[in-house]
């Protein structure tokens, strides 16, 4: 699978300048039936009107200028954490360098150049048109990714938090293409627990047979910095195996998000930070969420009236129903959900306890005998969370965050599940758009600390945009 990643890689590495060419030479030809025959902007005179195999040099000394500078601002090498934007802003980058470079040369070569403003024509095109073949790859090369094409079959060593990034990593980017078949930790406990869907496979001794068991194409090397020796075995062993071994330097067990890299006229300086949200990231992502709920509060007060008669017609009982959560650094507070049960639920865990398929401290049924009628739908289009915006709006919890344990279920984390309680827990979250109820409790908790340590206001408006889908079409809910 690898030599085959690597082969279609190469290919579309040479192919990938070669359409780049061909678009810009397309670009210049709209140019041209833009300036000449549109006429926008500027008329032309029919004694000015130029023919067009007049500018075939400048076309291609421009498709030459663009795509050697793409190819100086790394357009053409494989990089896997690569976005969409990423790839938009490389190329308006090198187009406006380009054309920049372009006119430069014109003027300077020939003052009473034909017309300057086709240039201007073509930069906007070479946007659009590349711009656009960069958005459909980046689309082919997640949705391959996403249906385990093109893959990197990774073997993670050492199970500590470092090794825990990476995992939670290959969990929220699926994209990246990252496969990882398991772990491997010589410490005792770490080597027998598994990590979500992350299976633990023993210790570094048995490298060698895991590699060849579980066609292993890459090694990731997360352990401590003072097992030195036995990363140089590991090296060793990888390379005898002809398998890519990369090392993450795990800087005294702090996680690299952590990690702050300052200069000092050349001399690198390495600190740490929290990764708690900064100042300005809390009143941000507080104010949206008061604008949010609050809008949300009045808009959906019509469909909450609805919910509510529906409830009260269906089942005998309270219309709202309020359990004590943990927030914010431990804090407790009363969440406010629509009832999808009946009276008396929470006293009838232990003799469902049994049919439980929820992972870890969490207890959930898929055809949960306690719900209403009303409740199964609510609960499939989680309309039942529409009372927590008034959470919300009184700051116990935010739109987006960690799934809000219950005070029995943070007794059972371990110490690595705590960092979860950082920041106010979310209605939605990445928990959620990445299949909700089917994940295990320990890919959950991986998703959070990876939204924890990853946050941005774009992060948060992509989880907005994919939580409408999940919860019209119902993924992962019960």
């Amino acid at each position: 699978m690898a030599h085959q990643c690597e082969r279609e890689g190469n290919i579309w590495r040479y192919l990938k300048p070669v359409l780049d060419v061909l678009l810009i030479l397309c670009s210049f030809a709209v140019a041209y039936w833009v300036r000449y025959e549109l006429q926008w902007i500027r008329q032309v005179e029919p004694a000015y009107h130029v023919p067009f195999d007049v500018y075939l040099p400048s076309m291609f000394v421009l498709a030459f200028i663009v795509v050697l500078i793409y190819w100086l601002e790394g357009a053409y090498r494989a990089e896997r954490g690569r976005t969409t934007f990423d790839e938009l802003y490389i190329v308006l980058r090198g187009t406006v360098i380009g054309i920049a470079t372009m006119i430069v040369i014109v003027f300077l070569a020939t003052p009473s150049y034909y017309s300057r403003l086709i240039f201007g024509y073509t930069g906007v095109a070479i946007l659009v048109l590349v711009g656009a073949s960069r958005i459909i790859e980046r689309s082919i090369i997640t949705w391959r990714r996403k249906h385990g094409k093109g893959v990197q079959r990774v073997l993670i060593v050492g199970a500590g938090e470092v090794g825990r990034s990476i995992m939670r990593i290959a969990v929220a980017r699926p994209e990246l293409g990252y496969q990882i078949v398991g772990f491997v930790d010589d410490d005792p406990r770490k080597s027998q627990t598994d990590i979500g869907r992350y299976p633990a496979l023993g210790t570094t001794d048995k490298l060698v047979e895991i590699i060849e068991t579980h066609d292993v194409d890459e090694v990731i090397v997360t352990l401590p910095w003072m097992s030195h020796r036995k990363i140089l075995r590991i090296v060793q062993q990888c390379e005898r195996d002809n398998v890519r071994v990369r090392i993450v330097p795990d800087l005294f067990q702090i996680a690299l998000s952590r990690v702050v890299v300052e200069n000092l006229d050349g001399i690198p300086l390495l600190g740490f930070r929290e990764p708690a949200l900064k100042d300005w990231q809390i009143i941000f992502k507080r104010a949206m969420d008061v604008l949010i709920s609050a809008f949300g509060l009045v808009v959906f007060s019509p469909l909450m009236l609805l919910i509510a008669l529906a409830i009260k017609l269906d089942s005998p009982g309270p219309v709202i129903f309020k359990q004590t959560r943990v927030g914010k650094g431990g804090a407790l507070f009363t969440c406010y959900k629509f009832r999808s049960m009946c009276v008396g639920a929470e006293k009838q865990i232990e003799k469902l306890r049994a049919r439980n398929e929820a992972s870890g401290p969490l207890f959930k049924i898929r055809d949960d005998p306690r719900r209403t009628r009303v409740g199964r739908i609510i609960r499939r289009m989680s309309l039942d969370e529409l009372p927590q915006l008034w959470n919300v709006l009184r700051g116990e919890m935010s739109l987006i965050g960690p799934r809000p344990p219950l005070p029995s279920e943070v007794q059972k984390y371990e110490s690595w599940h705590r960092r979860r309680l950082e920041v106010p827990p979310g209605i939605t979250g990445l928990w959620q758009v990445s299949g909700r109820s089917n994940l295990t409790f320990d890919e959950m908790v991986l998703l959070d600390v990876y939204y924890i340590e990853n946050w941005s206001p774009m992060l948060d408006l992509r989880i907005l945009l994919r939580t409408i889908p999940t919860v019209l079409l119902g993924s992962g809910a019960y």
